[in-house]
């Protein structure tokens, strides 16, 4: 039988599943936004963009978010201004500022030609040597964001749907647009410690889609999403312990897992309503042809 409270006896773990959950949670209350504007390439862009951040901030010897933080900030407003160009779309825009970026910091590391273990973990991510200064700024943007959204709700709502229609009822768009891609970056540099570049982005998409296919309402939606990812990074955590496997990795096929059921049984759903219905249009069908027999 599997000990279920080994674990908590070790310090590392205890961050990391702390870790895990808050920004399982975060992600998914994040992806929600992300998916709904069709912006999914956003968080996989972004995070390689602060990639860059991150590698400036190694050599110039600055704390790593103060670094990445303001590299990241900086991209997501280029982002979130190139996109608005009529001639440009906002996957173009991600795309050449974000890969730029990216190729920036490898150009760096090439340049000065040693690695360190904190470009793995920017990588890939290193839940396991989560400090507990790492632990305060992932609680903390998370309580910065849920309070951010929660007064800009109706806004950013009417944002997310209709963009624009919006300013014709006074809603600041531009304003919404860059306050939601600070947000964003902000959850990706507190993130990257637990995901890395690599997986960040499955972190904000996946729960958001399962979400999606389980509920059209948007409230609900957000409970779900911030709930399913804390539960995949809780549950992902745990496994990662017992079988050995990188975390962030574990973290990303839990939820890929529940998707797959998710989606399994919707698809079974809708296979069996669409053949409820057809079977009822054979019957009136068939009730109207004996009718004439008469």
């Amino acid at each position: 039988m599997i000990d279920l409270v080994r674990p908590w006896h070790y310090a590392f773990f205890v961050h990391g599943i702390i870790a895990a959950t808050l920004v399982g949670g975060l992600c998914g209350l994040i992806g929600a936004y992300v998916v709904l504007r069709h912006m999914s390439y956003i968080g996989h862009g972004l995070s390689h963009a602060i990639f860059g951040g991150a590698v400036v901030s190694y050599l110039l010897q600055w704390n790593f978010y103060i670094g990445a933080g303001l590299y990241g900030f900086l991209a997501a407003l280029l982002i979130n201004a190139t996109a608005r160009k009529r001639q440009i779309g906002a996957d173009a825009a991600i795309g050449v500022i974000t890969t730029a970026s990216f190729a920036f910091g490898v150009a760096l590391i090439s340049r000065v030609r040693h690695f360190t273990t904190n470009f793995e973990a920017a990588l890939f991510g290193n839940i396991l040597g989560v400090t507990t200064t790492d632990l305060w700024v992932i609680a903390g943007v998370s309580a910065l964001t849920v309070i951010a959204l929660f007064f800009s709700y109706k806004q950013m709502l009417f944002t997310t749907f209709d963009p624009e229609v919006a300013p014709t009822y006074g809603v600041p768009t531009q304003k919404m647009e860059t306050l939601f891609a600070l947000i964003l970056a902000s959850a990706l540099i507190a993130s990257m410690q637990v995901m890395g570049v690599t997986l960040i982005a499955a972190a904000l998409v996946i729960p958001a889609v399962i979400g999606r296919l389980l509920t059209d309402r948007f409230s609900k939606l957000l409970l779900l999403t911030t709930t399913i990812g804390a539960l995949c990074g809780l549950t992902g955590m745990y496994t990662s312990f017992y079988i050995d496997v990188a975390s962030g990795a574990t973290i990303v096929l839990t939820a890929a897992a529940v998707f797959a059921v998710v989606i399994t049984i919707t698809l079974v759903q809708q296979r069996r309503h669409g053949l409820k219905a057809g079977l009822g249009k054979q019957a009136v069908l068939v009730q109207s042809n004996d009718s004439h027999l008469f």
